[in-house]
């Protein structure tokens, strides 16, 4: 196991923080980190995991945690074109092979490494999108065009939501327009 990158970031909209590392190993890549937010309910604390194969198609993810006094526990597999949440199969998932955790900027990564986007190309990257809040695993229409090395044109329909992201170079989002900002990089001595 390799940690092959780090991301923290402060949420804008309300209180909180997400901090996340992308690991390596033999069987592809694992993004984990936790969100720590003001929600609607109270306070939340949500651990996330997201595993990939070599080609960065999601395998698997998981969140545990809580929302206010309400806990927490999803268990996302892919099986060939299955999506499955807690075991039930979610039908009308088949065409899509990245997982989107909703709650935390940490996933749009996943598609970007999958698939990237020459300059001035658009790419429909749509996802199995977990609802955290109802517990439900619903597609997720989203594009990205890349303006730049590091903007990108982003489009989600089903939210009305449309933003220029900026990517740091390590491939995560750093700048997320009125949902989060990566926090300053700090630099150890030595």
């Amino acid at each position: 196991m390799i940690v092959e990158q780090y991301a923290f970031w402060r949420r804008i909209d309300a209180p909180g923080h997400d901090a996340c590392r992308l690991i390596r190993h033999d069987r592809g890549w694992t993004l984990q980190g936790t969100a720590i937010y003001r929600h609607a309910a109270g306070p939340a604390c949500l651990h996330y995991r997201t595993s990939c194969n070599s080609a960065w198609e999601t395998t698997e993810g998981e969140v545990h945690g809580w929302l206010g006094d309400r806990e927490i526990q999803y268990r996302i597999t892919r099986e060939g074109t299955v999506w499955k949440l807690n075991g039930a199969a979610i039908p009308g998932l088949e065409p899509f092979v990245d997982l989107d955790l909703g709650f935390t900027p940490a996933t749009n990564l996943l598609p970007l490494r999958r698939a990237p986007i020459p300059l001035n190309q658009s790419a429909d990257m749509s996802a199995a999108w977990l609802d955290v809040d109802s517990g439900t695993l619903k597609a997720l229409p989203q594009s990205y065009k890349r303006l730049s090395e590091t903007i990108y044109e982003y489009k989600a329909p089903t939210f009305e939501y449309e933003a220029l992201l900026e990517m740091a170079p390590n491939g995560f989002v750093r700048q997320y327009p009125g949902l989060w900002e990566a926090e300053p990089e700090m630099h150890s001595g030595g």
